[in-house]
């Protein structure tokens, strides 16, 4: 039987269904009261708690209630009538109503649709009713809402949470208004609510990196965290189709391989801020998937730490990185018509966040541009184009850190191959200790009639990096001719096994070289400027009449043993992830290649024990997708590289850069 207390429920509503049903409820088991809003402050110091109850989605009049509750120490309610649901809870007093709204506005399937119309029409909206209200989905979601007060005064029913900073009571009750389906659902505190967040300010203090003993399972694990293990609890924190940071996670069942996909909940509202898994188990694959979300989520925008630097480099001096060390455009694509990005200078004035310079042991200030690849407002220059190349996410940070450097690693070999024509070795798989790699190999065969080769397109660091081409070996002009993957790893044979996984997904896609596909990809062979976006660039080589562009890779010669490259590919058995770290790092340094990190951490990384980074190498080649975003010039690396490894007889000039856009991925 559940104690009455001796102070009332007071309960604010607007007269309607909701409203008349929870009075209803309220008065069987609590002393019921209807305070005047305008003397909210007085009226709730002899009650107990309260609650708000709307057939509209109208928080008017939230604000003055906050105060008015805080000020008398009481919890209260909210019960909010949307289009297809009822939303009851969180309990506020430690839980905030304005995180769960915005999580709910997040998750939404195709979001940036749902806050175009709020932008417009909001006002209206927020006061239109449901036709789909009935009093039956009023009368349950009252019972809910009487429960949950019950629950909170009495402090019943709370579990003890794992997710770090997730507050006891970030939790709602959804009733679906056309199935009476009642759901309860947990959520992370918004970093970005007007209410309750607030992102500490950006600073060269914060931006320091020492990295710190990490102890691994095993030599040749990389990891330092079992993920698979935690499913259940990773699930919990981030997965929830209502109010997660991830919405859904779903097996991708007809590829050759298991794969899985996560949407991001984001407002930016394309495919690219999905995460994929790929491995060779769905479970793997799914919270892969999951972790890939996250990662997007960080490389997006500033959600850890808020940007408080705007100025230009001329302003900023030497702590400001040169954006010339990271390639810029010729100035003859400025004259190009519609070409969206403006010439830099040092007088320009731009965002900047603050990163950590390895080579210079100091913190530096970083384009934001470069840092976030989603972070632009329409009063930023545009001067250049960046992607999320060297995000990554980890157990520690030192994990995340070598994670994205090898990401840097893995597209700048595959672009120096590229750009510099280098006819890299091809590599047996047959002769790989780990059997998987041949059974993968054919198995890729037997179901997508594709030939895979591999090629070792490690660079001067020593860092295991391959390009896998997948041939069509049916002769059928409806397929595409060639397929390109990359992938690194410290250990060779790991890197094989993700490039794999790569090209399992890109040979997926083959199926859609349709008609209309093929005569694209001509036009795009005929007019590299009509490569404009990421999938544009496989598209382009599925066309039998650009085949003849990877005659220097392709050419005619013999697949060398995994054996022959054991000096090359040699990595040092450390038992701390630490060392990995600072092996890696000291390839990069040794060669006059600095490594500049910016963490991305946010507070829902730290909810699960997790960090996230940009890592970026000045020298090294950017990925770029669309071929008039390419950035080439003004790094001498690419002139060097291909004659200092052999490939070439002599240094290159800017004549002989490959013109024609890369096959990435």
């Amino acid at each position: 039987m559940r104690e009455h207390p001796t102070r009332p429920v007071a309960l604010l509503g607007d007269g309607k269904l909701l409203d008349r049903a929870t009075a209803a409820a309220l008065a069987r088991t609590f002393p019921l009261v209807r305070p005047d809003r305008g003397a909210l402050a007085d009226a709730l110091g002899s009650c107990a708690a309260v609650l708000v109850a709307s057939d509209t989605a109208d928080t008017t009049g939230y604000g003055d209630l906050r105060k008015a509750a805080e000020a008398a120490g009481v919890p209260w309610i909210p019960l909010r009538t949307e289009a297809d649901a009822i939303h009851v809870g969180p309990v506020v007093g430690d839980a905030c109503p304005t995180c769960a709204d915005w999580r709910r506005r997040l998750a939404r399937d195709k979001g940036q649709h749902h806050e175009t119309l709020r932008a417009r029409h909001g006002t209206a909206l927020a006061v239109q009713l449901s036709p789909l209200r009935t009093r039956t989905a009023a009368a349950v979601a009252a019972e809910l809402a009487v429960d949950l007060l019950d629950a909170s005064l009495s402090g019943r029913g709370v579990p003890e949470d794992v997710a770090v900073g997730r507050r006891r009571d970030d939790r709602f009750v959804r009733v679906d208004l056309a199935s009476l389906a009642v759901s309860s659902h947990r959520y992370l505190p918004y970093s970005l609510c007007e209410d309750c967040g607030g992102l500490p300010p950006d600073g060269p203090e914060a931006a320091r990196i020492l990295p710190a003993a990490r102890p691994k399972p095993a030599p040749d694990v990389f990891r330092v965290q079992n993920v698979v293990a935690r499913e259940g609890e990773l699930y919990d924190i981030y997965v929830d189709r209502a109010a997660g940071v991830v919405p859904s996670v779903d097996d991708e069942r007809g590829g050759p391989l298991p794969r899985a996909v996560a949407p991001l909940s984001s407002l930016r509202g394309n495919s690219s801020q999905h995460g994929w898994g790929r491995t060779t188990d769905y479970r793997t694959s799914r919270i892969t998937a999951v972790l890939e979300a996250l990662e997007r989520f960080g490389g997006e925008q500033p959600r850890g730490r808020r940007t408080t630097v705007t100025a230009s480099r001329r302003e900023l001096g030497e702590r400001a990185l040169d954006p010339h060390l990271f390639g810029l455009y010729p100035d003859d694509r400025y004259d190009l018509p519609g070409f969206p990005y403006i010439r830099y200078h040092e007088d320009l004035v731009m965002p900047w966040v603050w990163g950590w310079s390895f080579a210079r042991a100091e913190p530096v200030l970083v384009p934001e541009r470069y840092a976030y690849y989603a972070a632009h407002s329409h009063d930023d220059p545009r001067f250049v184009y960046e992607i999320s190349n060297g995000c990554a996410m980890g157990g520690c940070l030192e994990e995340a850190v070598l994670c994205g450097l090898l990401e840097v690693a893995e597209r700048d070999a595959f672009l120096m191959t590229w750009y510099g024509r280098m006819p890299i070795p091809r590599v047996d798989p047959g002769s790989a200790r780990d059997r998987s790699i041949p059974m993968m190999i054919e198995h890729l065969r037997h179901r997508t009639g594709y030939e895979v080769q591999l090629y070792s397109a490690t660079l001067e660091q020593g860092v295991p990096c391959f390009w896998a081409v997948g041939l069509d070996a049916l002769g059928d002009p409806g397929r595409p001719r060639v397929l390109c993957a990359g992938g690194s790893a410290l250990l060779a044979e790991k890197a094989v096994v993700n490039v794999l996984h790569e090209m399992a997904h890109l040979l997926e896609h083959a199926k859609i070289y349709d008609a209309a596909e093929r005569e694209r990809a001509g036009r795009m062979v005929r007019d590299p400027s009509q490569v404009k976006v990421m999938g544009d660039h496989s598209v382009l080589y599925s066309h039998e009449d650009a085949f003849d562009r990877f005659e220097f890779l392709l050419g005619e010669r013999e697949a060398r043993p995994f054996a022959s490259f054991e000096e090359q590919w040699r990595w040092p058995a450390h038992t701390d992830l630490r060392a990995d770290l600072e092996e890696m790092l000291r390839r990069y340094l040794d060669r006059g290649l600095d490594v500049v990190v910016v963490d991305q951490t946010t507070p829902e990384h730290r909810a699960g024990g997790f960090a996230c980074v940009k890592v970026m190498v000045p020298g090294t080649l950017p990925m770029t997708f669309g071929h008039q975003n390419r950035r080439v010039d003004g790094i001498p690396r690419l002139l060097r590289v291909p004659y200092e490894l052999g490939y070439r007889d002599r240094e290159l000039t800017p004549a002989d850069i490959n013109p024609h856009p890369h096959p990435f991925p």
